[in-house]
């Protein structure tokens, strides 16, 4: 039997023309989509250079978190978190060298995402004997264990392959060295004192201080010093406006002709809707600091004007508002600073705690009596700060909890009342009582700092106008 070879079928042209076009279309995807392998590389080295570009930012934005939880860790092996000391910034950089170096007994680390202690020094070969011998050297090489991420350690081993010495920079101004002597390990701290310089910067507000702020070189911390001198006369939720101007004289940090960090604010002026306020610090005899104006009236007053740095006012004190929640006319007998879940918030002034907890609607509250004649009450918080608790004492400015929405709260804000002898008045229109002005017997030393300051930024004003504006 003759056998016959089947022809292939034969398949409509449209099918041909629709195959050959999703093979083209899969054969593209392979020349441009990478495969997951390289796709994973180039995700990771994406990861490092955020991370450099988060701690280059922190150089001039450094995190207001307070808590220390890293720094105050008892365990030898806490995870790593990211630096937030400017001066730390450049940390961040790669090493020059290799993680591990072509010498086999001197190798430099850069702390990673994730590391412990102990994994650093798995990475050199050395193991958990030598981690605890190092540790348990001294009270103060527990210090090793706070890692930062991009942190550089320096190992040095001798030719057994043993620790002679660990090294590491932690800033600008500190480092730190373990070094084996006779019994055990020595640790040594070197702090480098930075040279103190004056500097000068002016700035107009556009949309907010903050951001002008920045433009002008401020960091934060120096435009949260800058709001706090002018933060008794200026109310920085509604007062700020468009053209608003400021300047000030400052200390600036140098270590070998690089600035590592600010100092105090040594004058200040701040122009607000048309009207401008000068500032000038001064320590007195006895060694106390205060800011004052230029012909030496305090800028501190018995209470600040807002307890909420930057907050936007929500609601006004009113004898006729519609209760939001209650749906009925009802006296809002304080302010409503509406602000971020978090956002920390200060006591108006110094006095005694009468109240610390749950307040019917107002959910946490704290009541603070200053004196005789006046209180203030904080409403709707979402937590206290540590230390606040009914009977202690609290100084002006002093952090005393956090926004929140408790009690009868459509969402976070603080509920600010302010009262003088027993009835309440409206903390924005109310007139701040005067703190005392230069004591007599120190005018005559003050003037002699207040003038120079004030002609000092007369002249850099002019210079910077004539720099600005050549005929």
């Amino acid at each position: 039997m003759t056998s016959t070879t089947k022809a292939p079928p034969l398949y409509p042209k449209s099918h041909i023309l629709a195959a050959s076009g999703v093979a083209a279309l899969l054969s593209l995807a392979l020349l441009v989509f990478p495969t997951r392998e390289v796709e994973a590389k180039r995700t990771y080295i994406n990861l490092e250079l955020d991370n450099g570009s988060e701690y280059a930012e922190q150089q001039t934005q450094p995190s207001p978190d307070e808590s220390g939880s890293l720094a105050n860790s008892e365990s030898p092996f806490p995870s790593t978190t990211a630096s937030e000391d400017p001066a730390e910034a450049e940390l961040t950089a790669a090493p020059e060298e290799d993680q591990i170096t072509a010498d086999p007994l001197h190798h430099l680390i850069q702390v990673e995402n994730g590391d412990t202690l102990s994994t650093v020094f798995a990475k050199v070969g050395l193991g958990a004997t030598s981690l605890h011998e190092a540790l348990n050297s001294s009270k103060e090489a527990k210090q090793l264990t706070r890692l930062k991420v991009g942190q550089v350690l320096e190992f040095n081993l001798n030719a057994d392959g043993q620790l002679e010495s660990l090294h590491s920079k932690l800033s600008d101004l500190e480092s730190i060295t373990l070094a084996k002597a006779d019994k055990g390990f020595t640790f040594k701290r070197e702090v480098i004192k930075p040279e103190t310089l004056t500097s000068y910067t002016h700035g107009v507000i556009k949309s907010s201080l903050f951001l002008s702020a920045k433009r002008a070189g401020l960091s934060h911390g120096l435009t949260m010093d800058l709001a706090n001198v002018f933060g008794y006369d200026i109310d920085f939720a509604m007062d700020i406006r468009e053209g608003d101007e400021f300047e000030l004289i400052y200390e600036k940090k140098v270590v070998n002709g690089k600035q590592v960090g600010t100092g105090n604010i040594l004058s200040a002026r701040f122009t607000n809707r048309g009207k401008t306020y000068t500032a000038v610090r001064y320590t007195n005899k006895q060694g106390n600091s205060s800011y004052y104006s230029a012909n030496g009236e305090s800028m501190r007053k018995a209470f600040i004007r807002t307890p909420v740095d930057f907050a936007r006012i929500s609601s006004r004190f009113s004898n006729g508002r519609r209760h939001p929640i209650l749906n009925k006319i009802r006296a809002h007998k304080g302010v409503d600073y509406a602000a971020p879940r978090g956002t920390p918030i200060k006591a108006a002034g110094d006095g005694r705690i009468s109240l610390a907890g749950r307040h019917g609607g107002y959910g946490n509250a704290v009541i603070i009596q200053h004196g005789q004649r006046y209180r203030t009450l904080y409403a709707h918080m979402q937590g206290f700060a540590k230390g606040i608790r009914t009977g202690g004492n609290v100084k002006q400015g002093q952090i005393i909890g956090y926004i929140g929405t408790t009690g009868l709260s459509t969402g976070p804000h603080l509920h600010y009342e302010f009262q003088v002898n027993g009835v309440h008045v409206d903390p924005l229109s109310q007139k701040l009582p005067m703190a005392d002005p230069i004591a007599s017997s120190e005018k005559a030393r003050f003037m002699q700092l207040s003038k120079p300051l004030m002609a000092q930024m007369d002249q850099e004003r002019s210079t910077m106008l004539a720099l600005n504006n050549p005929r």
